[in-house]
This record gives structure tokens, C-alpha cells and sequence, in this order.
């Protein structure tokens, strides 16, 4: 198995533990919030699940279909979490749209709100495009 492909499948079980965890008791707070810092609701929860499928059905399709998964699930997520630290909200799950922006910050809890789509998002491309760049 080439390591696009492997990395896709590492993708998989991330994005389907990240759907899971608002159903894990003692993971979230009275507010809702997973970890105290995530307000994760059902669309969120099936985008991940979307997202954990793409990524099992590229690791299971082809090499090149999984640097396709890679690269393009990168961007979007890389994307929305810059998103998030400029506006408050991401664009994945529609809040840019519905709710008025916060302004540009910085702050820790906006960081560590943000921080997987960006992690996520930032390995997946550089990872996709390098091994794009190598076939």
C-alpha cells in the first residue's frame, strides 16, 4: 500500500472519531462543547462522516485517488480553518453564511478551536502535493 493511500486511511479513522465524539460521555461540557472548546452539532458530525468515507473510499480505489482526496480535502479544510481564525467561522459548515462575523483574532481559544482544520488540512495538501509531485 503506497503511503498516500495509507495516509488516507489514517485520515479515515480521524474524521470518524472526530464525528464520534460528541456521543462519547464525558467528552463534552455542559455547553456542549467537546473538550470545552468545540461546539460540534449534527451537520458538523456528518460532515466528518462524509469527509472519513471519501477518505476510506480513496485509500480503498487507487494511490492516485487518495492524492486526490488528499489535496482537495486539504484545501478545503486548510481553508476553512484560515477561515475561522479570520472570521470566527468556517465555511464548511455554512457559519460564515449564517452568523455575522467576529473579526480576526488570534486568541488561544480561537487557535485551539480552529487548530485541527488547520493541522488536518495543512498535512493532507503538503502531503498530497508532494507525492503528486514525485508520481
Amino acid at each position: 500500500m503506497t503511503p498516500e493511500r495509507r495516509l488516507s486511511l489514517v485520515y479515515a479513522a480521524i474524521l470518524l472519531a472526530a464525528a464520534a465524539i460528541n456521543y462519547v460521555p464525558g467528552l463534552t461540557d455542559a455547553d456542549g462543547r467537546a473538550f470545552g472548546i468545540f461546539a460540534l452539532d449534527p451537520f458538523d458530525d456528518a460532515l466528518h462522516l462524509a469527509s472519513a468515507l471519501w477518505a476510506l473510499a480513496a485509500a480503498l480505489v487507487s494511490s492516485r485517488a487518495a492524492r486526490l482526496f488528499l489535496v482537495l480535502f486539504g484545501a478545503a479544510y486548510l481553508g476553512d480553518g484560515l477561515c475561522g481564525l479570520l472570521t470566527g467561522w468556517g465555511y464548511l459548515d455554512f457559519g460564515i453564511f449564517t452568523n455575522p462575523s467576529l473579526g480576526a483574532s488570534l486568541a488561544p481559544l480561537r487557535i485551539a478551536a480552529n487548530l485541527p482544520h488547520l493541522g488536518l488540512g495543512s498535512v493532507a495538501l503538503v502531503a498530497g502535493l508532494v507525492r503528486a509531485g514525485r508520481s
